[in-house]
């Protein structure tokens, strides 16, 4: 390598102690001081929702889950009667009734389970001769959500 100069030299070495000066310098600062309890500063509108009552919220949740479960369903409705508008209208009518019939179906299918759930905890008398052990077991039953779970207590 060629021997540099005077004044290369001093400028390189001016280089090297600014980069050790930097790495020495603390890189972070903490105000210790203590913050104002209340302050003057005008409120600034936030970015996002408006802040709202957890009714208000739920409510608005609920109406934007029932918007888009609605398009999945005005969807399929849409395409089920463009494909019924190129049938004849024997098949029109019968899918036109199919949906009143299912319908008509499930609601004799719950008719018929309310009737046997009337039957269940009825007053049973019993009569015996001789000794008897009789053990009594009470089960309270509770079924609840879309996806149902059954709850059993003794």
């Amino acid at each position: 390598m060629p021997d540099s100069s005077q004044a290369e030299r001093n400028n390189a070495e001016r280089l090297v102690d600014a980069v050790n000066e930097a790495l020495a310098a603390p890189t972070s600062y903490r105000d210790t001081s203590l913050l104002p309890a209340v302050g003057n500063a005008l409120p600034v509108p936030q970015p996002g929702r408006p802040p709202m009552s957890q009714r208000a919220t739920n409510a608005s949740m609920l109406m934007l889950a029932a918007g888009a479960a609605s398009l999945p369903i005005g969807g399929s409705t849409a395409l089920v009667l463009y494909t019924l508008g190129h049938v004849d209208p024997a098949a029109l009518a019968i899918g036109a009734a199919a949906p009143v019939a299912l319908v008509l179906a499930i609601g004799a299918l719950i008719r018929a389970a309310g009737r046997s759930v009337q039957g269940i905890g009825a007053e049973t008398h019993n009569h015996y001769n001789g000794p008897v052990s009789q053990q009594h077991h009470t089960v309270s039953t509770q079924t609840r959500g879309l996806i149902a779970k059954t709850i059993n207590k003794q």
